[in-house]
């Protein structure tokens, strides 16, 4: 088992910045990708970066160039650097992690609203 633990988020006016971290612990040893998605209402939950041991990262195309996604593998904890942000950022951001053996595990999420 692995357990997320979320942290950051909030309000923040457009082309602001925000700072989500995400701290793991439990079966770390297991953990292969890390990575954050987020959900609005009425929507399914979308990729927004994950970024795999050695760290190469994959991006939306929507955030590619604002945000940035980084691992401290010492520490067990990804973090999501959000810049510029838009109206359309609006969500609510959930940690993911998924295992060599593909199971997956999610934080309980976090809001970030932006104002226009």
């Amino acid at each position: 088992q692995v357990q997320l633990v979320e942290s950051g988020g909030g309000l923040v006016q457009a082309g602001g910045s925000l700072r989500l971290s995400c701290a793991a612990s439990g079966s770390i040893f297991s953990i292969n990708v890390m990575g954050w998605y987020r959900q609005t209402p009425g929507k399914q939950r979308e990729l927004v970066a994950r970024i795999i041991p050695g760290g190469s990262t994959n991006y939306a195309d929507s955030v590619k160039g604002r945000f940035t996604i980084s691992r401290d593998g010492a520490k067990n904890a990804v973090t999501l650097q959000m810049n510029s942000l838009k109206p359309e950022d609006t969500a609510v951001y959930y940690c993911n992690a998924e295992t060599y053996t593909y199971d997956r595990y999610w934080g309980q999420g976090t809001q970030v609203t932006v104002s226009s």
